[in-house]
């Protein structure tokens, strides 16, 4: 019987299957996503065909056989297991990046790096600034900056307030009759914006810590919830970090999008545009077609990824 996979708790899985009844789920033996060490071979979203093993009044079983191809899936890299990757979703329409100037501050940085997760399979990603009601007009200049960067290379972005209601009905729009991956760093008041446009899922919710600034887990698993208007949202757990100990740098500079698409410009092939003459891209730094804000965050990501190559490659010696 084929279903789809609608939460995770990584030993057994919610899989709604074609009859309308969710069934707990195991996997049968080794499931392997193309050669990749993961956390979890099977994420929420994955269409999957289920053989049941017990159908008692309160208790739905199965065992899950095999995974359906996957159009696209987003993976990062395992938070505590840092040579493993961990599976946020798969099958998506789009993602909604939740993020925040504040409360928490925004680390400029982190939407890029959200970024080259979703660019391999170009998923759209939808740019939600939220808590908009707190925002002092420096706040709002750094707003507007921000927009300007990311509509001009194609993503979508929304000012939204759950106070307030701003950007609510457009977020809607957005998300009605597609699937999305929710997401966000911790304490950017996702749970809050999503009980907003779907008060009937009424996710659980935290204050944010006062002593550290910072964000508590309010999502434990991954989980589908339908929604009542159209479609469906998977909700992750708050990403705190992200790291890219599997990518090389080729990863990074073809995941830029406004850079890859005239790096065929350069003199070199190879060219990591960093030194290198007759360098495309920093020319178009120079002239503003580019913007200096991502290309900074750029430099700063191949630096990370060579740094932690190097160790790797000098581990044992």
């Amino acid at each position: 019987m084929k279903g789809i996979v609608v939460k995770s708790t990584g030993s057994w899985y919610n899989v709604k299957a074609e009859d309308g009844l969710h069934y707990q789920c195991r996997i049968a033996g080794k499931i392997k996503l193309d050669d990749l060490k993961l956390t979890n071979p099977i994420a929420v979203g994955d269409e999957v065909e289920i053989e049941l093993e017990k159908e008692d009044a309160d208790d739905f079983r199965g065992i899950i056989r095999s995974i359906y191809p996957r159009k696209n899936y987003i993976v990062r890299q395992s938070p505590r297991k840092k040579h493993q990757l961990h599976f946020l979703a798969s099958n998506v329409d789009q993602v909604m990046l939740i993020v925040t100037i504040k409360e928490p501050g925004l680390k400029i940085g982190f939407i890029d790096r959200f970024l080259i997760m979703t660019e391999p399979y170009s998923i759209p990603v939808i740019i939600v600034f939220n808590k908009a009601d707190i925002y002092s007009d420096k706040d709002l200049d750094i707003y507007n900056q921000l927009f300007e960067i990311y509509t001009k290379i194609g993503y979508h972005v929304v000012l939204s307030s759950s106070e307030n209601q701003k950007g609510i009905i457009e977020i809607k729009k957005l998300l009605k009759d597609k699937i999305t991956l929710i997401a966000g760093q911790s304490g950017v008041g996702k749970s809050t914006l999503v009980n907003t446009f779907e008060p009937n899922l009424d996710l659980k919710t935290v204050e944010l810590s006062d002593f550290s600034g910072k964000g508590q887990h309010t999502t434990t698993f991954a989980e589908m919830h339908e929604l009542s208007f159209g479609g469906a949202i998977i909700d992750t757990p708050g990403i705190k970090t992200l790291a890219f100990s599997h990518l090389e740098v080729k990863d990074i500079a073809h995941n830029f999008r406004e850079f890859f698409i005239i790096s065929d410009q350069c003199k070199f092939a190879n060219c990591t545009h960093r030194n290198e003459p007759k360098c495309a891209i920093k020319n178009a730094v120079i002239s503003g077609e580019i913007s200096e804000v991502r290309y900074k965050n750029y430099l700063h990501l191949l630096e990370e990824v060579e740094d932690q190559n190097y160790w790797e490659r000098h581990s044992d010696v």
